[in-house]
Formats: structure tokens, sequence, C-alpha cells
């Protein structure tokens, strides 16, 4: 494994050394556990880790508390764990995690890199209101779906941070019909058909019965 690679974020080299020591367990247990798609190991680092980066890049300046819903192999909420560390020392950073081996997984990653998180090993629906500053999900569920989860754990005035493939604007046309909301569309970095979707003043509209 190359040592210090480019994250997309300017982070020191004990940073990029984390990161890299994420991915080195993440090849080790993916076989086992399969935490992301076997055939986008080769490309770990650009299909996860810089994906993931991107993300955290987007989080408002005053951003304290950052839960990411789904988080599976820890994208992005573990990298953002990561880059947190240096870049803002005061986040705080939550996932949630239905399944119990991916959950010792990313506290075997928190615990290994010296990471301060909280790993909640529940269903999205059975975690206490989480009040974040910044909810994410990647690769999760339709947008429609992600609001309904992410506006139980957002407090007011809160930003959704939503990575979306090449169909997110049908997604948006769905959601609009039960739910008004402010959105930005960031190109991603790493694939030029995809999205992060930033999405605040989210309230829920219901269906037209007309």
């Amino acid at each position: 494994m190359s040592s210090a690679k480019d994250v997309g974020v300017n982070v020191s080299r004990e940073t990029l050394e984390r990161l890299e020591h994420y991915l080195a367990l993440l090849n080790k247990w993916n076989p086992k556990i399969n935490l992301v798609s076997p055939n986008t190991l080769a490309e770990a680092w650009a299909r996860h880790f810089v994906d993931s980066a991107q993300i955290f890049n987007l989080a408002p300046e005053n951003t304290t508390s950052w839960v990411d819903l789904g988080t599976g192999g820890g994208f992005p909420g573990m990298v953002v764990a990561i880059l947190g560390k240096e870049l803002n020392p005061d986040l705080e950073v939550s996932m949630v995690e239905s399944d119990v081996r991916k959950c010792a997984f990313l506290r075997t990653v928190a615990r290994e890199t010296g990471i301060n998180a909280t790993v909640y090993n529940k269903r999205i629906e059975a975690v206490d209101p989480l009040n974040a500053d910044v909810v994410s999900a990647r690769a999760l569920a339709a947008l429609p779906l992600l609001l309904e989860l992410s506006t139980r754990h957002i407090k007011n005035g809160g930003k959704l941070l939503f990575p979306k493939g090449m169909r997110w604007k049908s997604e948006v046309e769905e959601a609009r019909k039960s739910w008004t909301f402010a959105l930005e569309n960031h190109t991603s970095v790493t694939d030029p058909n995809a999205v992060i979707l930033e999405i605040g003043e989210i309230t829920h509209v219901g269906f037209d019965a007309s």
C-alpha cells in the first residue's frame, strides 16, 4: 500500500496514516463481512475514502454534531470522524448501523485509529432523536425515505448531505411530492454523473389528495 495518499482534503500525514490504517482494516475484514462491494476494493481509496471526504467538505463551518445513517463500512461517517479529529476537534460523530458485525468493525477502526465516535447498533427508527447539525447517508435509500428517516435526527437549521447517482433528479422530483426543502447540488469529484445533495429548510407537506 502506498503511503500518504491524497484524500482531496488538506490534512496532515498523521491523518492520512489513520485513513490508510482504516483502508487496511477494510481489506482485512471485507472478505468475511462484505462491508463494501468486493469489486470496489481495488479502487477503495477513490470510491469510498475520497468520495466520503468531499462530503465532509460541504458541512457548515459551525458544525459540531454529525450523524451518519446506515453507515455500513463507515462511509462517510468514519471518514468524517477521522478528518474531524484534525480539522474540527469539537465535532461529535455518531454512526447508526443495524448490523452487529459492521458495528464491531466500526468500533475496531475507531479504537485502532484513536477516534472518538459513537456507534449505535440499532435500526434508525429505534434511535432517540440525535439533534444533529448534519445528517448524512450514502447508498441507503431513495430520497423520499431518506428525508423521512433523517428529519427525526436533524436540528432546526441543520443540513442533510446525501450522495446520489445519475438518477438524482427523479428522486428529487418524487420527494417534492410530499416534502418542501431548499436544495443545492454539488457535482461529485469522483463521478461526473453523480452529485451530493445539500438539503435544508425541510418541511413535510403530505401528499396532495386532489
